[in-house]
């Protein structure tokens, strides 16, 4: 998952605690081990390998579950949301120091778009040689919902989940007070803005703190604007509290790839929010309570 990965649970007794941390640490590998693009030989290097060549491949039930939502994304985002962006790591290297030229930018920028791929499950088409998706965006917070189901399924009424600061809770600890859930500082990342009070549901956050490079004083994120082979820069992070971990991720990248139109749509979306601007202004509807 590229990160650290934990799980708190409360259980009748050790042994069923220890049965649903083992079965959701295996579900966590076996995404991995199935989607990650470092990993030859796992489904996606056999959908990128059609996409390399401009042809079709079908693909199994699960995958056919994620490329529909990501497919749904891709379109309810105006093409913000896009798995075939990744791409752009050819020209984005955040440990290099140096931005990339615009030309570099406009050799890559044919092969992405989601909307040249057609989608009618469970076959995949390929129309534009050398695309390669990336669930990048996808796998960590699928993970932690999938991670989630197997804990409600064996019996465990309280947990969190936490894959790298995608989160999911499950009813609250025994003392009956709500999650304390931390919201880092754009600016200093080792300082908290403050506690969500979390009781259900999950939190995820997106921001250009993490994966980054400076150049001339100007902060280039790892959040690249699909349409533009630019990072974005108007936000500096957005936090969304869903149902759904993978809900959430999505919602809160969406509104960092919207820029300056990323407040006012989180406002519409009906979905919790908490934002922090590139200038360090912060809104939203989350209430932050302070830490410890």
């Amino acid at each position: 998952m590229g990160s650290d990965c934990t799980l708190s649970l409360y259980a009748a007794d050790e042994s069923k605690a220890d049965q649903a941390a083992n079965l959701t640490m295996a579900e966590a590998w076996r995404i991995e081990e199935k989607y990650s693009r470092y990993i030859d030989g796992n489904t996606l290097s056999e959908i990128n390998r059609a996409a390399l060549a401009g042809s079709q491949i079908e693909v199994d039930f699960e995958t056919a579950g994620l490329l529909t939502y990501a497919f749904t994304a891709y379109r309810l985002s105006g093409g913000l949301f896009d798995i075939s962006s990744g791409v752009l790591r050819q020209a984005w290297n955040f440990s290099s120091h140096e931005i990339p030229s615009q030309s570099a930018i406009n050799e890559i920028m044919p092969l992405i778009g989601l909307g040249k791929v057609k989608w009618a499950a469970p076959n995949l088409y390929f129309s534009q040689p050398g695309m390669e998706l990336d669930f990048g965006g996808l796998g960590k917070e699928y993970a932690v919902d999938r991670g989630a189901d197997i804990c409600q399924s064996l019996g465990i009424l309280s947990g969190l989940l936490d894959f790298g600061g995608d989160i999911r809770v499950l009813g609250v600890p025994p003392d009956g007070a709500p999650w304390q859930i931390g919201v880092r500082h754009p600016g200093n990342p080792e300082i908290s803005l403050g506690n969500i009070q979390l009781k259900s549901g999950a939190v995820a956050t997106s921001g250009n703190y993490e994966r980054y490079i400076e150049v001339s004083g100007k902060r280039y994120g790892h959040i690249i604007n699909p349409l533009t082979g630019w990072p974005v820069s108007e936000l500096s992070s957005v936090t969304v509290m869903a149902e759904k971990c993978l809900l959430a991720g999505t919602l809160s990248t969406i509104a960092m790839l919207k820029e300056e139109q990323g407040k006012k749509w989180l406002g519409k979306s009906g979905y919790q929010h908490f934002w922090v601007d590139s200038q360090l202004h912060r809104g939203g509807d989350i209430q932050l309570f302070p830490a410890g």
